[in-house]
């Protein structure tokens, strides 16, 4: 709340800056409590002051998963509660602020989550949800914070709040019925005790709802605000707070059983926690599945507020390019196909699916996402805040003109990034890491996208950015770095070793192309799919050319005319001027001619008479 609905300085922004280093102390405090009871609870001891008492604990925070995640929460909280007692402005606010949300995750990894089968959904789901909740609830509580004698100033506030309630709602939502979907596979399975607990937060959510839609529509005006605003505080905490215990019983509850045999499992249940899918088949590839909630979210929020964009400039009179709206969206479906869809399925046991998505991460997506110029849209279409404070369009737009983000969307840097991230991707342990690991899988998916669109951005993008270079280096940049990517393909086409051989080669998969084969087939792909993004990318490049000279070419149209044909003229001028000269030189080069071929024959004559 204090870098989206404040400006600095500010007595708003120092009171919603302590309210959070104060909340943070508290957060710290409470996570050591939470941190050493877990310990006692999971171990069994007492509490003591001997040395194996200590020496246990720190063996809990230091191998244990459970213990690392709760020691890496502790540690975000004392980081915020250190960085925002000495924050000043908006920008450094940023930097607690990420801290906050970063220091989410690892409760997100704990619980429930961390050992149900359908793991990714259910840390994708958990850490959406306290995402929500803490935006929800925190900004509620620095809304009470701002509270003061000027009604316009509490009005404001709460629009602001009022934004970001909405959205967090909708996370909420959504995140809660992913979390039960992966616990509760059956309506019967209501009829429990987790059932029960699921039902009643459920229907405390709703309640919430309608009371923020009645808030929003009818309470969000100067003298309605004045007299009703602490009731309705007192009613949302209130429900909030009992939601909130009802979760805290819900991670305490166990689920429903599903009598998963793991006596025995197979080698990809080992690995992965799933079982082996059945083989890769033609129809697979348009009905196998498996949600990733993120990237769905991201999918369908951007096409929503895309097509918000594009509706309030119709609404005031201004035309947006269809052309541009249509790759938008079908860039944003591409994106939830390639992570929700069957790659999202078997890319863990084919390397050659996960080079498909690779590819089409890094450079399918962007270059449908890159001409839809979002960043664009979002400056058109969103009013400029004129108090001093930063909503989203002022902190994106601060974010493109950065120093940093000029130096990785150069158009040289790009391309570079673009190559060696392969090699350094594919021959370092990252690979395994964004293989085995959620957090790393999520990070990989991000980097492949923000890789992409660097480079796509630098070479067709109409965005604000670097200075844009001349049209021919960027064909020879593109070529070069797709010539890279050949080589990288060939190279893979080559090898006769696994890249990952504890993962790849001992999945026990029976069906499809041994491991090796598969990941060689992987790297024709490399080499092979990237010829179609490339002439599609080659065609843009040139038609952004010649439209850029036909620009040119108009508009000296347009200043010879507003001149009567000065220009023109002036140019002859200039013409004529050079052929003068041009005259002027020869005549001058033959007369030197000629008076040296005539002294050279006085000279001749000379010497002879002196013979």
């Amino acid at each position: 709340m204090a870098v989206f609905a404040t400006k600095a300085p500010s007595w708003q922004f120092t009171r919603l800056i302590n309210l959070a280093g104060l909340s943070a102390i508290a957060w710290t405090i409470f996570g050591l409590l939470t941190t050493v009871m877990t310990y006692l609870s999971v171990t069994g001891v007492g509490i003591s002051g001997s040395q194996s008492f200590g020496d246990g604990l720190w063996l809990f925070v230091t191998s244990i998963g459970l213990g690392q995640s709760l020691a890496m929460n502790v540690i975000a909280g004392a980081a915020v509660s250190t960085i925002a007692f000495v924050v000043v402005g908006l920008r450094s606010a940023l930097i607690p602020t990420v801290i906050a949300f970063a220091g989410l995750f690892p409760l997100a990894v704990s619980g429930h989550a961390s050992a149900n089968t359908g793991h990714a959904m259910a840390v994708n789901s958990l850490g959406l949800h306290l995402v929500g909740v803490s935006v929800w609830v925190g900004g509620l509580m620095a809304a009470v914070a701002l509270r003061s004698a000027d009604l316009d100033s509490n009005l404001l506030a709460a629009r602001r709040y009022s934004d970001l309630a909405g959205f967090a709602y909708f996370v909420i939502a959504v995140s809660g019925v992913a979390a039960a979907s992966v616990r509760i596979y059956s309506f019967a399975e209501l009829n429990t005790d987790y059932g029960h607990l699921v039902l009643l937060k459920s229907a405390i959510l709703l309640g919430l709802g309608v009371l923020g839609a009645y808030y929003r529509r009818r309470i969000l005006n100067r003298g309605a605000l004045a007299k009703h605003f602490w009731s309705l505080v007192g009613c949302e905490l209130a429900l909030m707070g009992v939601a909130m215990g009802l979760a805290t019983a819900l991670a305490h509850t166990a689920p429903p059983q599903h009598n998963v045999d793991l006596s025995n499992p197979t080698p990809a249940q080992i690995l992965t926690g799933e079982k082996l899918p059945p083989d890769l088949t033609a129809l697979r590839w348009f009905t196998a599945s498996k949600i990733d909630l993120v990237w769905l979210l991201v999918a369908v929020l951007g096409i929503a507020l895309y097509l918000a964009g594009v509706r309030r400039l119709a609404k005031r009179g201004d035309k947006w390019s269809l052309p541009r709206t249509l790759s938008w969206i079908a860039g944003m479906l591409l994106l939830a196909w390639i992570t929700c869809g069957p790659m999202g399925v078997y890319e863990q046991y084919l390397f050659s699916v996960h080079m498909i998505a690779h590819m089409m991460l890094t450079m399918a997506v962007p270059l449908l996402l890159v001409p839809g110029a979002p960043v664009t849209l979002l400056s058109r279409a969103v009013k400029a805040r004129t108090d001093g404070s930063r909503g989203v369009r002022e902190w994106v737009l601060w974010a493109v003109h950065t120093p940093y983000a000029r130096f990785v969307a150069n158009p040289y840097f790009a391309a570079i990034n673009f190559a060696s991230s392969l090699v350094v991707f594919y021959y370092t342990p990252l690979f395994g890491w964004a293989t085995r690991d959620h957090l790393g899988h999520e990070w990989m998916v991000v980097h492949f996208l923000i890789t992409g669109y660097l480079f796509v951005q630098s070479l067709v993008g109409i965005d604000p950015g670097p200075k844009p270079i001349n049209y021919p280096v960027r064909l020879m940049i593109m070529l070069g770095t797709l010539t890279f990517h050949a080589l990288f393909g060939l190279s893979l086409m080559m090898g006769n070793g696994l890249l990952l051989a504890d993962w790849f080669g001992a999945m026990g998969r029976t069906w499809g192309e041994n491991p090796l084969q598969d990941q060689q087939t992987g790297g024709a792909i490399a080499w092979g799919i990237g010829e179609f993004p490339a002439a599609f990318l080659t065609l843009l490049v040139s038609v952004q050319w010649f439209k850029s000279d036909a620009r040119d070419a108009k508009r000296l149209d347009r200043a010879s005319d507003r001149s009567g044909g000065a220009d023109i003229e002036s140019y002859n001028q200039m013409l004529a001027a050079r052929a003068a000269r041009r005259e002027q030189a020869e005549i001058q080069r033959e007369a030197a001619f000629e008076a040296s071929a005539q002294k050279k024959a006085d000279d001749d004559r000379s010497y002879e008479g002196e013979q």
